[in-house]
């Protein structure tokens, strides 16, 4: 008679105990089905430099093929933020007059998945008037499944300093 007692207490035991797993929250992981392109700091570097070839090629549609859309321009000589292709390419169009060269001072990149930072100084030499321009930026990037593209790339003159 223990036995029927112990033994019924033993699955009335069981079935709560699974009645109340039942109850609590899932603890499973929903799998991560994100494919995330492997890069490096040198493949992110090398974005700059096809951007600045497309630049040195004058042609502002090799310039703007560069921006993923949607996308935002905040460029060095214009108040005017672009997000168009048209916008953006009327900005180069003039931007590119003066033959501009860039080159980074520094930068510091950041990579994550499908996405890559890549933000600094440089400085830009324009071949038709000799005059430079030392300013910041920021790039940030998007793998298209692709290619990468710029998704939003900001750049302001450097503040003028004074000696006293």
């Amino acid at each position: 008679m223990k036995t029927d007692h112990f033994l019924r207490k033993s699955v009335i035991l069981t079935v709560f105990t699974l009645l109340l797993a039942g109850c609590a929250p899932s603890t499973t992981i929903p799998a991560h089905t994100e494919y995330c392109k492997a890069t490096s700091p040198q493949e992110i570097a090398s974005l700059f430099d096809r951007w600045n070839a497309a630049l040195q090629s004058g042609d502002p549609h090799q310039v703007v093929a560069n921006y993923a859309d949607p996308s935002i321009l905040l460029p060095t000589v214009s108040n005017t933020p672009r997000i168009t292709v048209a916008e953006k390419e009327d900005y180069f169009h003039h931007f590119l007059e003066n033959k501009p060269s860039g080159v980074i001072d520094y930068r510091m990149i950041q990579i994550g998945c499908n996405t890559a930072f890549d933000a600094g100084l440089y400085t830009f030499t324009f071949a038709k008037t000799g005059a430079t321009v030392h300013a910041r930026y920021t790039y940030t990037y998007k793998w298209d499944g692709k290619q990468w593209l710029i998704t939003s790339h900001h750049s302001s003159a450097m503040p003028e300093t004074t000696e006293k």
